[in-house]
This record gives C-alpha cells, structure tokens and sequence, in this order.
C-alpha cells in the first residue's frame, strides 16, 4: 500500500500532515513533485531565437534552480513527514506526470489550491487530477477553509443590489 503526496509548492504541508495523520497503518509513503519543463524550453526559444548572440543558454540555469528547488522541497516534506517516504522527482506538465505517477499509487493526496468554497477551489491542474486520477483521491485544503456566508432566515429579504454601474 502507496501514499503518494503530491508535493507542490503552495500546498504541501497541508498533504503531508493529512497523509501522516490519515494513512492506513502500515502504509508506505511516496513524495512526488513535478519540474514544470515549460519556463526553461520558453527560455531556450528565445535564447535560441537571438541570432549571432553569444553567452550561456538560460534555459540550463533555470533547469538547476529548478533542480535544486525541488530537492529542497522533497527534503522539507520528508522532514514534516517524519518518516521514510520514496522520492519521486519528475520533470513535464505537473498534471499529466501526477496522473501517470499515481497509476501505482493506493491513495493519492492533493490540496486545493484554489479560492473560496465550490468549484473554484480547485485550480486547472488540481481539477485534471482529481478527474483522471486512477486511485482514490485525498482532497484537503491548504488552509483554513473559507468560510460560507450563512443562508438568510426564512422569510428575510436579500440585500438589495448595487445600481448597476457603480
């Protein structure tokens, strides 16, 4: 039995305490974070694109911030975990590469990432993976949910809307 957390920069303390505390007994832990390949292939393009410039393609230096930062991250998660967990490290588009890694998985934990209640509470990513995950998901917030604005009682009027335009 799997656990895989998917380890995101604005979200993962939020999976990580929810695995550790909701985990089957007995589960194993994998954590996974995703090197969005997108921001260094745009910056070799237009490296690429500068004819008869000479220098270093940016596109190997963000690959190694990227690099590093994803180590760091997986560290801090491991260390919140508080026990063993395999490190997966994978480099694409986020969404596709939790999907495929979670095709082994027996639970996979995400956290919203949008804002409010509802729908929007899940961004575009978080969203394809909810959708296409081939395990159960684990959905939990990031944070303190927003609160819902309590029904008005029976029999109360709404609040008139603001004239239009203003």
């Amino acid at each position: 039995m799997t656990v895989l957390v998917w380890v995101a920069e604005n979200t993962w303390k939020a999976c990580v305490d929810a695995a550790r505390s909701l985990a089957p007994a007995g589960a194993g832990f994998a954590l996974l974070t995703v090197i969005d390949t997108g921001t260094a292939e745009a910056a070799h393009g237009a490296f690429s694109g500068m004819l008869g410039r000479t220098g270093h393609d940016p596109a190997e230096r963000l690959a190694a911030i990227a690099e590093a930062a994803a180590g760091d991250l997986l560290d801090a998660a491991e260390a919140r975990l508080g026990r063993p967990a395999r490190r997966i490290l994978c480099r694409g588009q986020g969404r596709h590469e939790i999907v495929s890694a979670a095709r082994d998985a027996t639970m996979l934990v995400v956290a919203r990432d949008g804002h409010g209640p509802g729908p929007k509470s899940l961004g575009k990513a978080v969203r394809f993976v909810v959708d296409h995950a081939p395990c159960p998901v684990l959905l939990v917030w990031a944070g303190p949910p927003t609160p819902i604005p309590a029904p008005p009682p029976p029999g109360a009027h709404p609040p008139p809307h603001p004239p239009h335009g203003r």
